[in-house]
């Protein structure tokens, strides 16, 4: 599974192991605190999360735009790993789209959403590179399913991820906490409903990937 840490030496020579620590405490206590509050949070709430001062955050990422960049990069590399090691690992397709699911749903992925809408440029060539390589690794996994007679052919890799991606998006408000609670059962729920043979007709189009885009 990618690290924060194996994120970042991808795209920058290798910093001291104590800055190394640092950074890493400071993207994962921004993960886990975004998906909890959104991407207004205050950066001093992420720093006192971390254990680190203001000061140590501001110079690893140097406003909110560079901080949420690396989540989201992170997130994306991870999840694409889960769907890769599902692939290889799992000799029974479905069950290796079904594993990549629910690992998906453990990474948060549907918290990306309203971190994306953010001010960063979308088609920076790092976010383009994680997103592709997630999308080609989701793709892979749906057609060897399709292939194999194991998912129903009137679904495309855009109906996946928008349920995954509404299924685990926090919910707005306090009125559903402990919402986490259902997810996983709520995924198998819609796996059930993707498995072939299909048990009813699905209105309208698949959705793709482009669609999705061109949605945003």
């Amino acid at each position: 599974m990618t690290t924060v840490a194996e994120c970042e030496t991808r795209r920058t020579p290798r910093p001291r192991a104590d800055a190394l620590r640092n950074r890493e405490r400071i993207v994962a206590a921004a993960r886990e605190i975004l998906v909890e509050s959104g991407p207004d949070v205050p950066l001093d709430e992420i720093a006192r999360r971390a254990g680190v001062g203001n000061a140590t955050l501001y110079r690893h990422f140097p406003d909110r735009a560079a901080l949420v960049l690396e989540v989201v990069l992170c997130v994306m590399a991870r999840t694409a790993d889960q769907a890769e090691r599902a692939a290889a690992e799992e000799a029974d397709v479905f069950v290796a789209l079904s594993r990549f699911v629910h690992a998906a749903a453990d990474e948060r992925i549907g918290a990306l959403c309203p971190l994306l809408s953010g001010s960063f440029d979308g088609e920076l060539p790092q976010l383009r590179a994680e997103r592709e390589r997630l999308e080609t690794a989701v793709e892979d996994l749906m057609e060897k399913a399709r292939a194999a007679g194991r998912l129903r052919t009137d679904v495309a890799v855009g109906d996946l991820m928008v349920a995954l991606s509404q299924l685990t998006r926090p919910l707005p408000g306090t009125g559903c906490l402990n919402i986490d609670r259902f997810t996983h059962r709520h995924l198998q729920l819609f796996l059930d409903g993707l498995e072939a043979p299909a048990r009813s007709v699905l209105p309208g189009a698949a959705a793709t990937l482009e669609d999705l885009r061109h949605s945003r």
